[in-house]
């Protein structure tokens, strides 16, 4: 019977004729499921006809037990009575600390580290926390839509944020900012007086001064005013802002690098191993700056390679405790945006001191390796260098050589490529995954409007250095891991990468089979499964959207100082050792690995984690602003393209919409339901699909479709599509973004 009858109907019973049937349950089973309601929802309180409409009691006989059952469970102390009347547990709420995932405006998830399902609180309950608060909060009970623990925000314990990133818009007598950030569910008032000058749809900082409460928004003053919505520089420091990104270095940080030395010393050079008569040089993209790793490559008496992987020597520069690593430390990382970077170091570290520049004696630390012709290692060894590079080269120019087999240090790179073909070859047969998603750049012009969206391709010269490096760091932490024996390990820095979660994979596996492919999830076949099918979508149409969902299955790589397996790349033990420029975690290997070649003790477990959970935290952040600054690219070039049907294949499908990816572009739009008008499409969650209801049009995912573009909209990211044969009469070239 439909909800909204409920109550009418109940009613009516009162004039038929008595109910003298059986209690549906035995006066013993009907006081457990009593006592379970009340302990399932400490600190929840219940009137006799609550408890009776809770439990959903129809006899008369279980109704008229309910009262005695009450008073016994009161007198054996396992409920107690409140002065009201009502009846509430005498078990203590369970409590659990955890960060807030404000899902929409009606409720959160909070993730509570350790519990495999999160615990739901609805917006009333959440007591004016925000999106990724750490917050304390009491369960009660279970979440009747989803079967969640269902929970109350008792207390914030820290802020995620305190500064938010939006469009303000101007009134007579006060101002508002809309945040950028999808989560962030409340417009903040601003007084006019601390709008510090912004102009109506300017983008905007803003810093929170009070806190918001039942009846009031949150409010702030803006300290920071970013230009004109829409603007290029605008919404990339509005990204940079949003993400927490600084936009410079401290003044004292800047200043501790220009007091550094450019000068080697004699003492210093002797104590290093000296590879500057060896053939030595880089390979990078055209437009790097910043060049932290070489190869050399030199023939042995006995015919055997010696190959050498040279990386910056940032530690010899970057001291401990000073303010240099301080910065770098709370940096973690190098931001790679669509137009510029945010470097980890300052400039004068990253492009001159440490950067390994052709013709330049240049400080290294490095990993060594002799090679037979199968690109096995017969020896290895590791420690602080100098090298002097003889030639920088592009990837484009080493691929050249590759190709046509001459030019310039043409043999020394054949033979370079030759081995990693070998080394790539050992580790797909040891069951590493060859994903190769789709990446793109954009062709900026002066004002950086993007002119065209350019797929980044690889080829074997990017393979080249990729394969040396994953020798280095592979064999870096095996010779750490290898120093000691347990207990007595030495603490270091792991990059692991964990199993793929089932429920995931299986998912992931129904969604291939949909395009054709079966995968083999059994135990130990799972990575040769999916390598296959890498291999069968290469040049597809759908080989973006299935190695990107592929990816998406798999778990989150990670720091640790726990020497756990790299699953997709196959390895016992992974470090990060080759790119101290733009990673702190590569410093801590550094260090560590020459603490350790000195016959230092291990270090502090402890501590060293606490700065691998900070350097993947950071790493994650980075990640989601590169991403950010991406998608606001794509959204401005289609919002600027033509308007004309663009081929596009469905990749995800939601029960608001169906997400398709544009072919010609890489960028992906929303069909939502609502604009769909030949039929009403119901979602079948199971089998990813939609259905139309008269006409039976299914649309599922891997699916070819004609899509025009029917607006854009800047602010939020988004781009939403239509059928390319349905009329476009309402495509909005401009970013919208109404006041909440």
């Amino acid at each position: 019977m439909p909800k909204k009858h409920r109550k009418g109907g109940e009613k009516s019973s009162k004039h038929s004729s008595p109910n003298t049937s059986k209690p549906t349950l035995p006066p013993q089973n009907l006081e457990q499921q009593v006592l379970r309601m009340f302990n399932s929802q400490p600190g929840q309180s219940f009137s006799i006809k609550g408890v009776i409409k809770k439990l959903g009691v129809r006899d008369k006989h279980s109704k008229d037990s309910i009262p005695r059952i009450l008073f016994d469970l009161e007198d054996t102390e396992k409920i107690v009575r409140l002065s009201n009347g009502h009846f509430t547990s005498t078990k203590e709420s369970a409590y659990a600390e955890g960060v807030v995932d404000f899902v929409n405006s009606r409720f959160a998830y909070i993730i509570v580290a350790g519990m495999d399902i999160d615990t739901v609180v609805t917006a009333e309950n959440l007591n004016n926390a925000l999106d990724g608060d750490r917050v304390k909060v009491k369960i009660f009970g279970t979440y009747r839509k989803t079967k969640h623990p269902e929970g109350e925000v008792v207390e914030i314990l820290q802020r995620a944020r305190t500064e938010f990133v939006g469009k303000i818009e101007l009134s007579p007598n006060y101002a508002f900012v809309v945040a950028d950030n999808k989560k962030m569910h409340q417009d903040i008032f601003v007084n006019l007086k601390d709008t510090l000058g912004a102009e109506n749809h300017d983008k905007v900082v803003v810093s929170i001064t009070r806190w918001p409460d039942a009846t009031r928004n949150p409010e702030g003053k803006v300290v920071r005013v970013l230009g004109k919505a829409g603007e290029h520089n605008a919404e990339i420091h509005s990204i940079m802002a949003e993400f927490g990104l600084p936009f410079d270095f401290p003044e004292t940080v800047v200043a501790e690098s220009e007091t550094i030395s450019e000068r080697i010393s004699d003492k210093e050079i002797s104590s290093r191993r000296d590879f500057r008569k060896v053939t030595t040089f880089t390979i990078d993209p055209e437009d790097a700056k910043d060049f932290d790793d070489a190869l050399s490559i030199e023939k042995t008496a006995d015919g055997l390679w010696e190959i050498g992987v040279h990386i910056a020597d940032v530690t010899h520069y970057v001291k401990e405790k000073t303010k240099l690593e301080e910065e770098a430390f709370q940096r973690a990382t190098s931001v790679y945006l669509v137009d510029r970077t945010i470097p980890m170091l300052p400039e004068r570290l990253s492009n001159d001191l440490c950067s390994l520049r052709p013709n330049e004696d240049k400080l290294t630390f490095s990993a060594v390796f002799v090679l037979d012709e199968n690109a096995k290692i017969q020896k290895e060894w590791f420690g602080r260098t100098i090298i002097h590079s003889d030639r920088r080269f592009t990837y484009e120019e080493a691929q050249e050589r590759i190709e046509t087999k001459t030019g310039d240090f043409a043999e020394e790179i054949l033979t370079l490529n030759a081995l990693a073909l070998k080394l790539r070859k050992e580790r797909y047969a040891k069951g590493a995954i060859n994903f190769e998603t789709v990446e793109v750049k954009f062709k900026l012009d002066e004002k950086g409007k993007p002119l065209a969206v350019v797929p980044k391709i690889r080829k074997d010269a990017h393979k080249l250095i990729e394969e040396f490096m994953l020798l280095a760091n592979k064999r870096v932490a095996e010779f750490i891991f290898n120093m000691k024996k347990e207990p007595e390990r030495n603490t270091f820095i792991y990059r692991t990468h964990d199993l793929p979660n089932a429920e995931k994979l299986q998912s992931f596996s129904v969604f291939a089979k949909k395009f054709g492919y079966e995968l083999n999830l059994e135990e130990g076949k799972v990575s040769r499964s999916l390598n296959q099918l890498v291999d069968a979508i290469e040049g597809r149409p759908e080989q973006n959207v299935l190695q990107s969902l592929a990816v998406r299955s798999m778990a989150k790589a990670k720091y640790t100082t726990s020497a756990d397996p790299h699953f997709g790349l196959a390895f016992t033990h992974y470090s990060h050792f080759t790119s101290p420029i733009r990673r702190y975690p590569d410093m801590m290997a550094h260090r560590l690995l020459q603490h350790y070649l000195d016959k230092g003790k291990s270090v502090s477990k402890e501590e060293y984690e606490e700065k691998c959970v900070h350097s993947s935290e950071r790493e994650k952040r980075a990640a989601d602003a590169e991403r950010a600054s991406i998608k606001f690219k794509q959204v401005e070039f289609m919002r600027d393209a033509e308007d004309k049907a663009y081929e596009g294949i469905v990749s995800g499908v939601t029960e608001w919409g169906v997400y398709v990816e544009i072919v010609e572009t890489k960028c992906e739009g929303m069909i939502r339901m609502v604009d769909i008008t030949d039929d009403y499409y119901e979602f079948d969650e199971a089998n990813y699909r939609i259905i139309g209801r008269q006409n039976k049009r299914i649309i599922t995912l891997g699916d070819s479709l004609q899509v025009r573009v029917k607006a854009t909209d800047i602010d939020k990211r988004t781009i939403d599509l239509i059928f390319a044969d349905q009329k476009n009469d309402t495509r909005a070239k401009k970013a919208t973004g109404k006041r909440r």
